[in-house]
């Protein structure tokens, strides 16, 4: 189902670290693709990096359209992207958030720079709002950002998604300057997150880092502030994966194939999945020939040294099985590290035989519900998914196995290969009718961010401003002539 504009009482402000290049969004997947989703049915605009890296410390916002998307972006400097980027975001939330503290690098002036970019963001996008827009802030990269925008005077409704997972209270605290974290998150109305256990986590992590307290209306208050924390869990464009045609591609047409689609990251269980294939190859030869185990594993951070780690080790891991276990017609292991295009993923999924999602923590995981909404319903592949994948708390009728557990790996891969077509379509059934009613995400989510905008007190009672705005948002605007701000070039 194409996206469709609905009537919005508001410009929908999208915000964030990178916008998408709509000119290449066929190859673009995950993060990106929910936001441009979300966006195509308001009335807004997209602000944020532009991917480019320039050395001025004032940079020009580039407004930009491209048919009915609007974008605005500013570059970042050699610094910014080696301190805010790939140091504070990547080398320091990153593994926090995904409980890999021993991964974790607390350089000095990693944090300093980090909020130096969410000013630098905050100062290029607040001419550009008008009161009556509800900002949508996404990811760690920007926690900082509405509280940044409040002291530039923005006091409509804004809301933090957060598209990774949260790990438990004692992994964040161990961050330094996880207090300033807690009380950034004190400047927005509404924080979503994807499951229900994110949510414990990081009320758990408030209580514990700022003694932020549950209240009776289900509302958190920390720091003099009162906010909301929801769960929003990430969908999917399910008809747009739907009626893919079945292709046969590869050597051996025999050979039914398990499809793998991750990006290189250590968080992903890749070694993992390599070494219970292995596994399954060796404790069950009746399996060798009949199956291929294609992985794409699209490079990402390649200058962070966990990711060379990983890229190295799986290298090492596909060639010692494909050597043991290989022969001239057969090749076990099909392990590519570039990106699929987006419009191919329909056709790799449908011809998948299984999929197999084994990430050893993630926000969701989008290729799990993508697989699902490709199926043939008469004959549909068998989704094994990590119980650590967020997407695991919705699919629940899955083959849910523990990736750290190589037993339990292999016995999963065996019920998957070995499973009848009536329970095949039985769970598929299940999962399909769960994933056709997310795509209702983005739309949740806006009609919370403008509730809670209405209920937030702040340090007081709303201001005119806020009153005016939120009134606003209760009656259908009337068509605006043309304005001189710098605000009126942008969205609409």
């Amino acid at each position: 189902m194409a996206a469709r504009k609905e009537k919005a009482l508001s410009r929908l402000v999208m915000v964030s670290n990178r916008v998408i290049d709509f000119g290449a969004a066929s190859q673009a997947g995950g993060v990106s693709v929910a936001i441009y989703d979300a966006l195509a049915r308001h009335s807004g605009f997209w602000f944020g990096w532009n991917g480019q890296v320039e050395e001025t410390e004032t940079p020009e916002t580039v407004v930009s359209r491209d048919g009915n998307h609007t974008t605005a972006t500013i570059p970042l400097t050699a610094a910014d992207y080696n301190d805010f980027y790939l140091g504070y975001s990547n080398s320091v939330l990153w593994p926090v958030f995904h409980n890999r503290l021993d991964l974790a690098q607390f350089e000095a002036g990693y944090y300093s720079r980090y909020v130096a970019v969410n000013e630098k963001f905050a100062t290029h996008l607040a001419p550009l709002i008008e009161p009556d827009d509800v900002i949508w802030i996404h990811d760690y990269h920007l926690f900082p950002m509405a509280l940044e925008l409040r002291k530039r005077g923005i006091e409509n409704p804004i809301g933090f998604f957060l598209h990774i997972p949260v790990g438990p209270a004692q992994a964040l605290i161990a961050i330094p300057e996880h207090r300033e974290i807690a009380r950034a998150l004190g400047a927005y109305d509404l924080v979503g997150v994807q499951t229900h256990r994110d949510v414990r986590n990081l009320i758990d992590f408030l209580q514990q880092s700022v003694f932020g307290s549950l209240l009776p209306s289900g509302r958190i208050r920390a720091c003099d502030a009162e906010f909301d924390i929801g769960c929003f869990p990430v969908g999917i464009d399910s008809n747009y994966f739907a009626n893919s045609p079945i292709t046969q591609d590869g050597e051996n047409p025999e050979a039914s194939r398990i499809i793998g689609i991750d990006r290189l990251d250590y968080t992903k269980g890749l070694p993992q999945k390599f070494r219970a294939f292995g596994k399954l190859l060796e404790d069950c030869p009746e399996h060798r020939r009949r199956i291929v185990l294609s992985q794409f594993a699209p490079p990402t951070r390649e200058s962070v040294e966990a990711y060379a780690d990983i890229r190295s080790e799986l290298e090492s891991l596909s060639g010692a099985i494909n050597g043991r276990f290989g022969e001239l017609d057969w090749v076990p292991i099909n392990y590519i590290h570039r990106p699929i295009p987006r419009s191919e993923l329909r056709d790799v999924y449908r011809s998948s035989r299984i999929c197999w999602v084994t990430p050893l923590m993630d926000g969701m995981n989008l290729v799990s519900k993508e697989y699902v909404a490709s199926q043939d319903p008469k004959d549909p592949g068998v989704l094994i998914l990590s119980k650590f994948a967020g997407a695991a708390e919705q699919l629940r009728d899955a083959v849910l196995v523990n990736p750290y557990d190589p037993n339990d790996m292999v016995q999963g891969l065996r019920k998957a290969l070995e499973m009848p077509i009536d329970e095949r379509v039985a769970r598929h059934d299940k999962l399909a009718s769960i994933v056709c009613k997310s795509d209702a995400w983005g739309t949740s989510f806006f009609s919370a961010l403008v509730k809670a905008g209405k209920r937030r007190t702040g340090r007081g009672q709303p201001s005119a401003r806020v009153r005016a705005a939120m009134k606003r948002l209760d009656t259908v605007p009337k068509k605006a002539g043309p304005k001189k701000s710098v605000a009126a070039h942008v969205g609409g």
